[in-house]
């Protein structure tokens, strides 16, 4: 089946490749985001594969059925990017990856909040101009601290895990409980109560109606002064502009993201060499109790070789009229 993958990095390029040794599907690799401006790309291909900073909104979808193409599937968990009523309404069917090496997001949620914590980052810095004085790097022991953790699905019981392998007191909110995240000592509470209660708040929820800004304003106002905020998950999780004015205030002691909001125009990309106009996100990488990273919680070599060998999966699937399971969103 011809298919259209766009945003292909070269990574993407060598594992789909490598999941498609038989050649039963003709990929056709484009560095291009998809957008309105790109779908033209995708004429003579019956599917596409997209990414999480694709564009698939309904005039994308709607131009995407115009040119024939029937399956798209996307190389993540979470297909917020989709338009699934508009994908239903022009017949597309829509697969996702259900699926992915949970450790590599839980692991490297661990992994920023240590950097932030003890500042990592910055005494590298020093270090390497040749600065080994600690003053301002002082960080707090994990131990006996309360992380809360909203969501508690696989990655977020297996951050979980993790943190009461430090000593930590876990609590936790989810619209459904996870007897796995009670097994492992979490505990769960009101929203409200996670806010006041929890000395490092890490996200691992997905990206909903209900969920959107779930940290904003008012929720940081309640939240325990000095908590450090990590998100791994999704950017419209965080109010920005609040996160920036609690980190102000010092109600937030400090912030690790791997995820923003405006990310589709920034992220997976090298802007090295230019101007970059968000000056949402040059605000917060000024700060030096915040650590940015450009959407890498899930790149490792078990995580992108199961991505890869799904999305050829679901094309497989398709293709033979099979039922795509979990897998299926429209």
């Amino acid at each position: 089946m011809k298919t259209a993958v766009f945003s292909a990095r070269r990574y993407d390029q060598t594992l789909l490749a490598r999941a498609n040794a038989r050649g039963a599907h003709e990929l056709m690799f484009l560095q291009d985001r998809l957008d309105a401006n790109t779908a033209q790309l995708a004429a003579g291909c019956e599917a596409v594969a997209a990414f999480v900073n694709d564009d698939l909104g309904a005039p994308v979808l709607e131009r995407l059925s115009a040119l024939g193409v029937r399956f798209v599937t996307t190389r993540s968990t979470g297909f917020n990017h989709i338009d699934i009523q508009a994908a239903r309404r022009l017949g597309l069917t829509v697969a996702r990856v259900a699926d992915y090496s949970p450790y590599s997001v839980a692991e490297f949620a661990v992994g920023l909040l240590q950097a932030v914590n003890r500042k990592i980052a910055r005494a590298s810095m020093r270090t390497r101009e040749g600065n080994f004085e600690l003053d301002g790097l002082m960080g707090f022991d994990l131990h006996g601290k309360t992380v809360g953790v909203i969501g508690t699905g696989k990655i977020g019981t297996l951050f979980a895990r993790i943190m009461a392998g430090f000593g930590c007191e876990i609590v936790g909110s989810d619209v459904h409980r996870n007897p796995d995240f009670e097994a492992v000592g979490g505990r769960y509470v009101s929203h409200a109560e996670l806010f006041a209660a929890s000395d490092v708040i890490s996200l691992h929820c997905p990206l909903t109606d209900d969920t959107r800004y779930i940290v904003n304003a008012q929720t940081l106002a309640s939240a325990k002064p000095g908590c450090i905020l990590v998100n791994t998950s999704r950017g419209g999780l965080v109010d920005t502009e609040a996160a920036i004015a609690a980190l102000k205030s010092g109600r937030l002691r400090g912030l690790a993201i791997d995820v923003y909001e405006q990310e589709a125009s920034l992220f997976f990309q090298d802007l090295s060499s230019t101007i970059i106009t968000d000056d949402v996100i040059q605000r917060l990488v000024s700060f030096p109790n915040v650590i940015v990273t450009g959407h890498q919680a899930f790149f490792t070599e078990e995580a992108i070789g199961q991505i890869m060998q799904t999305t050829i999966d679901n094309l497989d699937d398709f293709a033979a009229g099979a039922s795509l399971g979990e897998r299926l969103v429209a």
